[in-house]
């Protein structure tokens, strides 16, 4: 069992060197040692798990005729067992939709970074959103990067001169203005999902994270709750897909104002007029009339019937939770302290995509230094 600097226990194989980097070593099945180090313990864990699930299940003797298609669908079985679920669809959203069709059919040892910037190229031409086109780019990366760790590629092909960055520009996500959030709240009252729409304003909750939301995640008493899952409704399968938050940091407690507490006990009664409620979702707190959890797209497009209403530009759940976190940097909370409440993994993150201060915001920040700025 290996231990960090600090003297706490890592797991079998891992453990942290003086310079801060985190190592993972094991012997594989030939008695050969394997070793790799990382900046991250998140990526160290990963790495040996994958390797030492490879090492026990696999052959991977014949790889000189192997094409991208048979690749792929191997790589995505490991995947499978060592990231969480929306990992893996995104990869194969992206795989099959934009790399299959233009190197599937080709033989992994032939790909070249050309063929991998024809994959951005043609999604780029197609009129894809820069930002599509990147985790494409991830997608195709990390695959062909197995396959070099593996000693299937010498090397990997989607090299840093293969650009993503060249597609259409992401829409700018805004928080809502005070006018118009006003606005919005004004209109949204009376409506099937007003309670959910309040409590990620809140809250800063993932759309997941509030389907998922339990009351046995809440305590009423230390006027907190705790985000231990996300939940999303897959059409494609027709099931309700339970699992663990974004990310690690995702895992969090999330202290209660007195508007949050008033929705939840407002919610608590509206639950207790629906007839039937199943066992399955008995602890679920916000159900719709039906006695079960609210798809993720029946949100957003009931929001949107209300911002037509009220005459605003739609705007979908996640400005709900961008808008929270913008009304919290205006009120002066301190960015390390919101970032945790959001559960984000970095600072930066926090306050690149959330925190946009508005010009009235600008005007009273300047204010204030106006008189140290007036130097006579």
């Amino acid at each position: 069992m290996g231990k960090d600097l600090k003297g706490k226990d890592l797991g079998v194989g891992i453990y942290q060197q003086k310079d801060g980097y985190y190592c993972a070593r094991y012997v594989n099945r030939f008695g050969k040692r394997k070793a790799k180090r990382f900046k991250k313990l998140q990526e160290c864990r990963q790495w040996i798990a994958e390797a030492t699930y490879i090492d026990e299940h696999s052959d991977l003797e014949q790889t000189a005729e192997m094409t991208v298609d048979a690749w792929f669908e191997y790589w995505i079985e490991i995947k499978k067992q060592t990231v969480r679920y929306n990992t893996v669809r995104n990869y194969s959203e992206r795989y099959y939709a934009n790399i299959q069709p233009v190197i599937g059919n080709k033989l992994l040892n032939e790909i070249k970074p050309l063929h991998c910037q024809r994959i951005m190229s043609e999604m780029a031409d197609k009129g894809y959103k820069t930002s599509t086109i990147y985790q494409t780019r991830i997608a195709l990366f990390n695959m062909l990067e197995f396959a070099k760790e593996n000693d299937v590629l010498l090397s990997n092909p989607c090299k840093k001169s293969v650009k993503s960055d060249i597609g259409k520009p992401s829409d700018k996500k805004e928080a809502l203005t005070i006018d118009v959030q006003r606005k919005f709240l004004e209109h949204v009252k009376g409506s099937s999902y007003e309670n959910q729409y309040r409590f990620v304003l809140q809250t800063g909750l993932r759309t997941g994270e509030l389907i998922g939301l339990k009351w046995s995640d809440i305590d009423f008493k230390k006027r907190t709750l705790k985000v231990e899952r996300s939940m999303e409704y897959r059409y494609k399968v027709g099931e309700w897909r339970v699992g663990e938050p974004k990310s690690k940091s995702g895992f969090r407690t999330i202290p209660l104002t007195e508007e949050a507490i008033r929705i939840l006990k407002e919610q608590k009664r509206k639950n207790s007029n629906i007839d039937i409620i199943s066992m399955e979702w008995a602890d679920i707190v916000f159900l719709c009339r039906k006695g079960t959890p609210v798809k993720n797209s029946t949100y957003d497009s009931n929001l949107f019937k209300i911002c037509d209403k009220a005459g605003i530009d739609r705007f979908s759940m996640h400005i709900l939770r961008h808008t929270f976190a913008t009304r919290c940097i205006e009120a002066g909370m301190m960015p390390k302290t919101l970032q945790k409440i959001m559960g984000h993994s970095n600072i930066g993150i926090t306050m690149n995509l959330y925190v946009h201060i508005t010009e009235d915001e600008k005007q009273k920040e300047i204010n204030m230094v106006a008189d140290a700025l007036n130097v006579i």
